[in-house]
């Protein structure tokens, strides 16, 4: 058995060792083709071919040679399954030793009637020790049933396949009664079988870390636990998944296809809530950003009650075209944040955290967007009353951040159209009770955050006696009597 480095390996050794999968095709293809030609050129009027077979031999038993080195120094960083690795390290150097031999037997034998007996055994060897060796790497870099996984049916059912319930781009499963899945089980652990598993399971141990077990994912790897129960923040897991897209410990590493930002979302929330195995959707309390994810994944029978009687918008049912590229490269081109809310509609989450200096005079661009923006976040921006119009348009807008911005009451009340807005971000704005008084007019309003506004207890009251489902935050520190039917959140929180 080949024994792997206790010590970290070298740079230079990782350097040269992540060439393997490179130069790993060249011997495959040289010598497939040597076999297919020896095969075809026996046939009569092809014997033309046998004088190419001996130099495409020699060519693919050096790449093969090459490729075992490769592989060794690859296999130094101890990321994959000890008996995977020895059956797949041990087959490549059959497939190197083999090729030398039917290289040598070509080229010394072919007179020899006896001797010559023992090539055409020798290719065929070859082609086994090529399937075998590059069956055993594909399940070590992308997991054991990477050949299988999307086998179609019947030929599933004939193989004793199990149905394909999840995995894939596109292909999870719709889940009938959202409120009864385990968070884990038929959401979290999906996610991270499609981003995570092929660097983290039991034939590939990247950094000491596997993923596709539970007990293994609380375990974490050689630096520690990955997942802090209730700290979503603290833990590592999100730590990486946040960090650029180019730093070197950024997860999935380049190359891989990254988490959207609504499934860091997602492992967000299930961390924050603890993080635990056994918890439907139904016990936790999904967050706003959680929410699309979950509706997205609901075949619509609970979308209307979700968790704890929190009611996912109904804007999901509505059908949107996609928005043209174009108009989105307008946008991101001034540093302004576009992302999709929902793999299955179309919506658009707009945030113009990166371009502060965002004013009335390029609102239009909005415009074009106005069917697909959801969720628009123009806090801190040099925006005014003037850019409300144009926000006024965007008919299906159900999230909006406007805080630290110069927007007054008369700006608030042209948004009096928008019905499908739940959650308005007033914090340090011009806004006083009569612009509270407009959001009356936004029946499916639900939070209003207003603090460090001109707002008052009357204003707030008024809004709850006309909406009695809203919940405000104004930051005060005295409150309501308690015998008043509305109560008015008091904490000293600025809305996220």
């Amino acid at each position: 058995m080949i024994v792997l480095q206790t010590n970290a390996p070298s740079d230079w050794a990782m350097f040269f060792g992540h060439f393997h999968p490179v130069v790993v095709h060249l011997p495959i293809g040289m010598l497939m083709i040597a076999a297919i030609l020896e095969l075809i050129s026996r046939k009569k009027g092809l014997t033309s071919l046998q004088p190419a077979i001996a130099p495409i031999l020699f060519v693919g038993m050096i790449t093969a040679v090459i490729s075992c080195i490769f592989g060794y120094l690859l296999s130094s960083s101890g990321e994959y399954n000890e008996e995977t690795l020895f059956l797949h390290q041990w087959m490549g150097i059959g497939v190197a030793l083999v090729a030398l031999a039917a290289w040598y037997m070509k080229v010394n034998w072919q007179q020899d009637p006896t001797m010559k007996k023992a090539y055409m055994p020798a290719v065929y060897l070859i082609v086994i020790l090529l399937t075998g060796t590059g069956h055993l790497g594909g399940n070590m870099t992308h997991g054991e049933d990477y050949l299988y996984a999307y086998t179609p049916e019947p030929f599933r059912s004939i193989a004793g396949l199990p149905p394909r319930t999840k995995g894939g781009t596109g292909a999870r499963k719709k889940i009938e009664n959202i409120n009864e899945a385990l968070v884990y089980q038929d959401i979290v652990a999906p996610v991270m079988e499609q981003k995570c598993w092929s660097c983290h399971n039991a034939n590939k141990i990247k950094g000491g870390l596997r993923m596709d077990t539970q007990a293994l994912l609380i375990k974490g790897g050689e630096n520690g636990a990955i997942i802090k129960a209730n700290d979503a923040a603290n833990s590592e897991l999100i730590k990486r998944l946040l960090l650029p897209e180019e730093d070197e410990h950024h997860m999935p590493p380049k190359g891989k296809t990254p988490l959207s930002e609504q499934e860091i979302s997602l492992l967000h929330w299930w961390i924050q809530n603890g993080a635990g195995f056994d918890k439907k959707v139904a016990q936790l309390k999904p967050d706003e950003k959680v929410k699309p994810f979950l509706a997205s994944l609901s075949s619509g029978v609970e979308t209307n009650n979700t968790s704890g009687g929190e009611s996912i918008s109904p804007v999901f049912n509505e059908k949107v075209s996609a928005a043209a590229e174009s108009d989105i490269q307008k946008l991101t081109a001034m540093n302004v944040v576009v992302l999709s809310v929902s793999k299955e509609q179309h919506f658009l989450d707009v945030n113009f955290v990166n371009a502060r200096t965002f004013d009335d005079s390029k609102i239009n661009l909005l415009t074009n967007l106005s069917d697909q923006i959801i969720w628009l976040k123009l806090g801190s921006t040099k925006i005014t009353d003037k850019s409300l119009a144009e926000i006024s348009k965007l008919k299906h807008l159900t999230r909006l951040h406007l805080e630290h911005t110069a927007i007054t009451d008369v700006g608030l009340a042209q948004l009096k159209d928008l019905k499908f807005l739940e959650y308005i971000n007033l914090f340090d704005t011009q806004i006083s009770d009569a612009g509270i008084k407009e959001l009356a007019k936004l029946k499916n309003l639900k939070k209003v955050y207003c603090w460090q506004t001109k707002v008052t207890k009357q204003g707030v009251l008024a809004l709850q006696k006309a909406l009695p489902n809203v919940e405000v935050n104004i930051g005060w520190e005295d409150k309501i009597p308690t015998n008043d039917t509305n109560k008015v959140n008091t904490q000293k929180v600025v809305a996220k």
